[in-house]
């Protein structure tokens, strides 16, 4: 009896063959549908700590010599959650995360502008306050569409064709591939858009060196969770079939 081979992404049924098909397997990759058990957790968890990242991005903070901005914290989980869509549900459920998280963000912004130039209330007396630190968001949003949506795109993208071309195994490479490139990217257009004329001089240098560095190596210090994390998507989702198990594809 024939068993099944995991099927590439986008394809609607899964293969059959015989051992052949089953050595050919190994070398094809394997992804879950965007309609699976945890597509939807992961997306909503994601999206959060992009909004949550760019308010936190509008105050610029130094360590000693070190300067970054308060997005700092946790952008790093945004590309991790990225990895992890792209690993197990390939590159077209990671461009839908990646289209809805900038969508929430144009809501947000938009909410923002609104709050902003309404009058203030009776007793309210936080005006400035607010515009100092929210009026610069919106342009803390546009740099963070502009390197995100190509950061993450390109990320996924090397991600999804290094597995294509690998299979299952090696994970770390199409991770650190994959982060490398798209952290760079994005790293680069968020800084220029975001804090041009902002952060001076030799300062700027280091804000864009020091936030690639430490975006990288976020990811790298997190690659055991991130394993871990896809792992257990990976076991527990009932569309992804590991190549050469035989399991059937719903």
């Amino acid at each position: 009896m024939s068993k099944k081979v995991p099927k590439p992404e986008g394809s609607d049924e899964p293969s059959t063959g015989g051992p052949e098909a089953l050595s050919a397997a190994g070398r094809l990759a394997a992804f879950a549908s965007s309609r699976g058990r945890y597509y939807a957790v992961i997306l909503a968890v994601f999206s959060a700590v992009l909004i949550i990242s760019n308010i936190s991005a509008t105050k610029v903070i130094g360590f000693g010599p070190i300067v970054t901005d308060g997005g700092a914290f946790l952008f790093p989980i945004a590309y991790i959650l990225g990895d992890v869509i792209s690993e197990v549900y390939g590159f077209k459920a990671a461009r839908k995360a990646v289209i809805t998280g900038f969508g929430l963000q144009i809501l947000a912004t938009l909410v923002f502008w609104l709050v902003l130039i309404s009058p203030p209330g009776p007793g309210y007396e936080n005006q400035d306050a607010f515009a100092a630190v929210l009026g610069f968001y919106p342009r803390i949003v546009a740099a963070s569409l502009v390197g995100y949506f190509f950061g993450q795109l390109l990320n996924s993208y090397v991600l999804v064709a290094v597995k294509k071309r690998m299979g299952e195994q090696k994970l770390w490479v199409r991770l650190l591939t994959s982060t490398g490139v798209g952290e760079f990217v994005d790293t680069l257009l968020f800084c220029v858009i975001a804090f041009a004329g902002v952060i001076p001089g030799l300062d700027f240098i280091n804000y864009i060196v020091f936030g690639f560095v430490y975006k990288v190596a976020v990811e790298v210090i997190l690659m055991p969770v991130t394993y871990r994390v896809i792992k257990l998507v990976k076991k527990h989702e009932p569309s992804y079939e590991l190549p050469g198990s035989g399991a059937e594809t719903h």
